[in-house]
């Protein structure tokens, strides 16, 4: 099979799938006699970016395998096709998901202690119905505290490859929805804590004070 036919069977799976596809789940589209190897699939990968430099679309990668999207440029426009507006999330969610992502694993404990409030049960709830988090384990600590980190399902939402790809905290203390003062870094920043083997779900326990 010559690439230019193997290009064009990646770009209309890639179409066609709603989600992003690994180098490994496109060679599943192909019979095993006539299966491309992974380097000429990631060629035909590769010139479909080639492709849509200039266009209102793009191809890329994120956590869980290369998708086709529109560009960020052109997105305010695309997105009046649906009538319904975007969630809007609370800044109590959105910085207890900065933290999650900067300082995990993490409990839910440690959050607090830095934010100086207690978390609301519905905002874990939202962050883990949406799978952008998840229980990774259980600290080795009288009473044994769940630890979130976040997931494949996070970086592909916010666009991205890697947590290595995420802003700068210098860029999140611009950005009025997140607080500025946390302290994921330097001498004040929580050591990586020890994780046990999961054994029980996690108890996330209501208490007085939550914010909402």
């Amino acid at each position: 099979m010559n690439q230019k036919k193997i290009k064009d069977i990646v770009e209309g799976a890639l179409l066609a799938a709603g989600r992003p596809l690994t180098v490994e789940q496109l060679g599943l589209l192909f019979a095993e006699d006539e299966r491309p190897d992974p380097k000429m699939l990631q060629g035909a990968v590769d010139a479909l970016a080639a492709d849509y430099a200039d266009r209102a679309i793009e191809l890329k990668e994120v956590g869980s395998g290369f998708r086709i999207q529109v560009r960020n440029d052109v997105s305010m426009w695309v997105q009046r096709l649906w009538e319904e507006r975007p969630t809007r999330y609370s800044r109590a969610l959105l910085e207890t998901l900065a933290l999650i992502a900067y300082r995990q694993p993490i409990t839910r404990a440690e959050i607090e202690d830095v934010r100086g409030v207690s978390i609301s049960t519905s905002i874990m709830k939202t962050l883990q119905d949406r799978e952008w988090i998840r229980i990774v384990g259980y600290r080795d600590v009288p009473g044994r505290p769940a630890m979130y980190s976040t997931t494949k399902q996070f970086l592909d939402y916010f666009g991205v490859k890697s947590l290595d790809e995420l802003p700068t905290l210098a860029e999140l203390r611009d950005i009025d929805s997140l607080t500025p003062q946390l302290p994921f870094d330097g001498e004040d920043a929580v050591p990586p804590p020890r994780i046990v083997a999961m054994e029980e779900p996690a108890t996330l326990g209501d208490g007085s004070g939550e914010e909402e």
